[in-house]
């Protein structure tokens, strides 16, 4: 079976369908994975086929500094860069959907995905790693906020965010029309999804989110799709001799985004008394802190004392699985609510908003995470419980089942 993953997004959104494709692939599946030239390497070395979706999507993370609020204007053109990302993406997804599948599975913010395949006669699974239907569980992930509205209020803003505009809209209309389909807005599509009750799988583990109560049975929660090990990857041997000079350090950094500067992140290290491994910068290097680049979170994490990070689900999944304490600064969208997840399950301290950052705020934040020794047993007892999950069997029950003849 031919299996085509559509994951427009940052290096978060890849990398676990990378390492899901690469567990596919061991049971005899043909995958490629449509996403960013960026991510090609993380794509190939997974023994996946790359196909391009054109666009980079790291540079729009925030349209504001830490600390300060977007100005309407800023919010303007944000949306206006992501439109014209997802309008590439769009494009991308027919070139990669022709270049031959037998099912697609679509990401949470590439709605076309199902145009292209119901153009092409072929289905479409829905593979998020966020909780994206409306429930009264959790207030929509789109806004950037874990404030519940109670369970009615959750409920209904979900509706109406799912049924309003987004910046995938215009792109899926153009695709529907360039291949001859009729007119349907995407929040319809969206609809008659939910109404014949087609599958989602969600990437994201009952032991850290419980699946609603209020979810359809078509809503699948599989638990995590974790990243492949790079075949042959070796650790620089700076970090190595860094972390061996000292107390396990504190990992800070923020995936994509680049959304701190070295010295604030120094500062607030050093006066937190801890050492520090940066990542986003450059240039770090001494006995009380090193910068790195691209390393990975499950050859790393362990190693720290606590983790600063920005609390994507991926990074997150990688701080809880490490069984080390997280200090999380949400940024945009899904990262408040798993940001407040892991306060909730006791794995460190309350996350403090990247819009209300300061110093001394992170300061508190790294203190209390490293002098609190029930934030690092929660965390062990949630890594022993993600050890026992599987992820990868209910997707494969639901291509074989997508696949059956009607």
């Amino acid at each position: 079976m031919r299996v085509l993953m559509i994951t427009p997004g940052t290096r978060g959104d890849v990398a676990p369908m990378a390492g899901l494709g690469s567990r596919l692939r061991t049971l005899g599946f043909d995958v490629a994975i449509a996403a960013n030239t960026a991510y090609a390497h993380l794509v190939t070395t997974a023994g996946c086929e790359h196909r391009e979706l054109p666009g980079d999507m790291s540079h729009l993370v925030s349209p504001a500094a830490p600390g300060k609020k977007a100005t309407g204007a800023d919010l303007r053109s944000y949306m206006r860069e992501l439109g014209d990302y997802f309008d590439l993406a769009a494009t991308g997804t027919l070139a990669a959907a022709e270049a031959g599948a037998d099912v697609i599975l679509a990401n949470a913010v590439a709605p076309f995905a199902y145009d292209v395949a119901e153009a092409l006669g072929i289905p479409a699974i829905g593979a998020h790693l966020q909780p994206t239907e409306s429930s009264a569980a959790y207030p929509p992930v789109v806004l950037g906020t874990a404030r519940s509205l109670g369970p009615a209020g959750n409920k209904l803003l979900g509706s109406l965010i799912s049924a309003g505009k987004a910046p995938y809209d215009a792109p899926s209309a153009r695709i529907r029309q360039v291949l001859g389909l009729t007119k349907k807005a995407r929040s319809a599509s969206e609809r008659a999804r939910r109404n014949a009750n087609r599958p989602v799988l969600h990437g994201m583990s009952p032991t850290v989110f419980p699946r609603p109560a209020d979810w359809r049975s078509g809503l699948a929660m599989t638990g995590y799709w974790w990243p492949e090990a790079e075949p042959g990857w070796q650790p620089p041997a700076e970090l190595v001799e860094f972390l061996a000079d000292g107390p396990p350090p504190v990992f800070i950094g923020f995936g994509s985004s680049a959304a701190l500067d070295a010295d604030f992140m120094l500062d607030a290290a050093h006066r937190a008394g801890a050492r520090a491994v940066l990542q986003g910068v450059q240039g770090v290097s001494g006995p009380g802190a090193i910068s790195i680049g691209a390393v990975p979170h499950e050859w790393l994490f362990p190693q720290m004392a606590a983790v600063v990070h920005h609390a994507g689900a991926g990074t997150s999944a990688a701080g809880l699985r490490a069984g080390v304490p997280t200090v999380g600064v949400p940024i945009y969208t899904d990262q408040a609510f798993w940001a407040a997840r892991i306060a909730s399950l006791g794995a460190g301290p309350q996350p403090i908003r990247y819009r209300e950052l300061t110093k001394e705020r992170l300061v508190s934040a790294i203190t209390q995470a490293m002098a609190t020794p029930d934030y690092a047993a929660r965390a062990r007892q949630l890594s022993a419980a993600l050890s026992t999950e599987d992820g990868t069997a209910p997707v494969v029950a639901a291509l074989r089942s997508a696949a059956k003849p009607i």
